[in-house]
């Protein structure tokens, strides 16, 4: 197939390398020029362009703004596959639906990345064993479904996972975003000005992705807002419920709570 992938970050990049290995002919869309040069250097792409022509298949790896203009503007072929990679997913179903396309719109989202970002954190492999998932309503052409799922599996994706728009932008309220904003505002503890020497893999584990880039989740909290906010308040409720053990020197409540999230963790696991 012919690929092109508009966006050369951490994701976008390695969507270019993973479907290089595949065997797919692969072009790079990119606003910067740095990013396209090194992407060619490190064989990530085939060629450049600014064109979707005789495209297969087109994966915007933009921020959510980005992807709905160019979901509403972008001159795709008829027919093409026309895939984003978003962390939300309902406000991009809505534009790609709003009006009759020549496009085949599937959203995609790509459980895998690093606490770092950008072209130069790429990898060919950052794929291999991550869950994908794919989102569909009664509009997503079942022919593009099909061929998204098997590009997936291309990819390196060990696990595949179909849902509605809305039920991922819930999901992912918990499984991402909450952990960005709690990370984010956990370190800015005064204490942790001046913790070196104090820390260990707790500290690590919980600090691992405050260094978020601002722009980029700040768009994506707001495209998520409803979900995230109902999450934020009822991660505020249960903290609260720890603080009021320790206030009334509960040791039994303490107990319960520890012992209840123990066993929500361990039935986690089980289900992984």
């Amino acid at each position: 197939m012919k690929i092109v992938v508009y966006g050369l970050g951490i994701i976008g990049a390695s969507l270019c390398a993973a479907f290089k290995r595949a065997g797919h002919i692969v072009y790079g869309k990119n606003r910067s020029r740095a990013a396209i040069d090194y992407a060619l250097a490190q064989g990530m792409i085939d060629g450049e362009t600014n064109s979707y022509a005789g495209a297969d298949a087109v994966f915007l790896a933009l921020p959510p703004r980005a992807v709905i203009k160019e979901l509403e503007e972008g001159d795709f072929g008829e027919g093409t596959i026309v895939a984003d990679i978003c962390g939300v997913k309902e406000p991009l179903e809505k534009a790609a639906y709003a009006r009759p396309r020549k496009y085949r719109y599937v959203g995609i989202h790509p459980m895998a990345g690093k606490e770092t970002s950008g072209i130069f954190s790429a990898s060919v492999s950052l794929f291999d064993g991550a869950n994908l998932i794919v989102t569909k309503c009664a509009k997503t052409d079942a022919t593009a479904l099909e061929t998204v799922k098997k590009l997936g599996k291309e990819l390196g994706f060990s696990r595949i996972v179909e849902c509605s728009a809305a039920r991922h932008d819930e999901m992912i309220a918990i499984t991402s975003q909450l952990a960005h904003i709690v990370s984010n505002a956990y370190v800015k503890s005064p204490l942790t000005e001046d913790c070196a020497g104090f820390t260990g893999g707790s500290f690590q584990d919980m600090t691992r992705i405050a260094g978020v880039d601002e722009n980029v989740w700040t768009e994506l909290f707001f495209a998520n807002k409803a979900p995230l906010c109902a999450e934020i308040n009822r991660l505020i409720d249960r903290l609260k419920e720890y603080g009021v053990a320790l206030a009334d020197s509960d040791e039994d409540r303490m107990k319960d709570l520890l012992a209840e999230g123990k066993n929500y963790y361990h039935g986690f696991l089980k289900k992984k």
